[in-house]
Parts: C-alpha cells; structure tokens; sequence
C-alpha cells in the first residue's frame, strides 16, 4: 500500500494492455505521418536509419551516463571514456539526418561523460553552450564532494536557430529592493508576498526538483529529468506545433512536456513498461496540463510558491508538494 500523499505512477494489468497497444514497431523505412506524436517501442538501432529525415526541430537526448546503471531488465555498464565516446558517435551522427537546418540539439551527461560528449558533437554540430543544472538529491561522500549537479550540452545544426529568451525568464525573490526617485520598484514587481524580478535565463539552473513520491509526474524510472527541465528547453528552442524527438525516452518527460505545451513529438524507448508509462502520462495530460513551478508562463525559483497566480488544479496537497519541492 503507497502511503496517502505518494503519487508515484501505478500501471494496473489493464492497462498495461491497453497502452502496450498503443505502442508503435517500425519494420521498415517510416514517414513524418507514420511516427509524429507516437511512442516507438524498439531499440534506437534498430529503427535509426529508418526515420524520416529533415523533419525534426528539437532534438534532447539522455542517453545512459558513463556509469554503472539498471534500466529495469537492462544493465548499462561503465566503460572507458575512449570507449564511451565511441559507443556515442556509433549513432549521434546517423540521428542527424533527421534535424532540419535551424533545429536544436540538447545532449545531457554528467562530469565523467561530458567531455566525450564534447569530442563526439564537434565535429558535427556548433556547441553555443554547456547548461548545468543542480540535481538536489545525491550521496554524501566522505572522501570526495557530494555530486549533485549534471550538464547540458546546447547546440545547434547552423547558425540560423529559434531561442525564445523572453519564454523562459526565471521569477526570483528581490534581495535588495532598489527603487527609483519615486520610491516606486526599479525592475522589480512588489506582491503581497514580497518583492519579486524576472531574470534573463542563464547556463546555471538551480530552480529544479528531482521527480519524488509525492509528485504526480514521478514514476520509478531511476534516472528521470523534471518536466520544468524539459519544459525551458522545449518553449527556448521550439514553436508551438514543432517536432521534438527523443531516442532515449525513458518514462515519457520529454514527449508530456511537448504535448502539454503544444508541440508535436517522436518518442522512442526499448523498454515496454517504460513506454506504457508514457502513453499513461499522455493520456493524463489530456484533463491536466499544468507544470510544476511553471505558472502562467512564469519559471519560479525553488521554495517560492506562485501566491496570488492562477492555479486551475491546486489542492492543498499541491501547496505542501510546492513548498517542499518548487
């Protein structure tokens, strides 16, 4: 029995079914039509060459770190970084093809991956930057530094690129509350919860939640990103209505987050239970398309709950969820 407050997603034997029939298998070359808005249950390389080309804007890829890891009935195992960044350029370029001249690409490792990372786009994409975000949760370690922060590789395919900065400001509380010779807030707003100023998005992210129990889009994937992450990089780097394609897709954040905020999606994930959870999520975004710490169309920093915004679905355990989280 979950405890009352644990959200973490269940998937009954029914439905289990009823998602597993909604997954897709390619047996051969696909078009846009064929896979847009679609969660392909099968192995990257097994579909890989079978893609449409040209047709996608965003492209945000987390695949396995260079770390010993259990993805339900797989084990990826660490390697050499040699050998790692090989394993990377045996389908980083091949996915290419798929990108239309102005698309973005998004690649997330940590500190043991990201230099590979970095050998392995050069010579195929323009590197414009490298994001780090704080990852809250994380071991303490008695002989070395707690790790709790991983990278994001930003980088498109031409010089000709969509970046909405204005989509994706940061609302932060007002340390020192300068006014003007007025007596009137300089660049900032006053609430009755305070003073608040929207910030110009910068590589340093540290308004994130790791998905947790008593969040409603946690599931048991062990490595899944925030829908707030996917959520700044899909409104920074796309338009409503474009296509986001994500090859390790994991429990579906990236293919939720599209739905949610108006874009077309391509999912791929090898695991079935991984892609029944996505097809869950999806079908649950359809009655719900709130994101937390992103109200109307605002990021909040961590612990500032949005008082006085419109929330359609806040509850009271939401509040407690908010302050404990975003």
């Amino acid at each position: 029995m979950k405890a009352p407050r644990n959200r973490t997603l269940a998937l009954s034997a029914a439905e289990a079914q009823l998602y597993g029939d909604r997954l897709l298998r390619l047996d051969g070359p696909a078009a846009l039509a064929d896979v847009l808005n679609r969660t392909i249950q099968q192995d990257l390389f097994a579909v890989l060459d079978w893609l449409p080309a040209g047709c996608v804007d965003l492209l945000f890829l987390d695949p396995p770190y260079n770390l010993d890891k259990t993805f339900h009935a797989v084990r990826f195992k660490r390697r050499p970084a040699a050998e790692y960044q090989t394993w990377l350029e045996s389908w980083l370029p091949r996915l290419l093809r798929t990108l239309k001249p102005a698309a973005s690409v998004y690649i997330c490792g940590d500190w043991r991956s990201s230099a590979a990372i970095q050998a392995a786009v050069e010579p195929h994409l323009i590197i414009r930057n490298r994001i780090t975000w704080e990852r809250e949760k994380g071991r303490g370690a008695k002989a070395n530094w707690k790790n709790t922060s991983e990278d994001i590789w930003f980088c498109t395919v031409s010089d000709q690129y969509i970046f909405n900065a204005e989509a994706v400001k940061l609302k932060r509380r007002v340390i020192a509350p300068y006014t003007d010779a007025a007596g009137q807030p300089k660049d900032w707003q006053a609430t009755p919860s305070g003073g608040y100023r929207l910030t110009a998005p910068s590589n340093l992210w540290t308004d994130l939640t790791v998905p947790f129990w008593s969040m409603p889009e946690n599931t048991d994937h062990p490595t899944q990103k925030p829908e707030k992450l996917l959520a700044k990089i899909i409104l920074a780097s796309s338009h409503p209505g474009d296509v986001v394609l994500d090859p390790f897709l994991g429990s579906g954040t990236t293919a939720v987050v599209a739905k949610k905020l108006g874009r077309q999606y391509i999912g791929i994930e090898a695991d079935a239970l991984y892609c029944c959870w996505s097809e869950k999520r999806l079908a649950l975004a359809e009655a719900d398309r709130t994101i937390q710490g992103y109200v109307d169309g605002v990021f909040w920093e961590r612990n500032t709950p949005p008082t006085g915004c419109r929330q359609p679905t806040r509850t009271a355990d939401d509040l407690h969820r908010t302050t404990d989280g975003d």
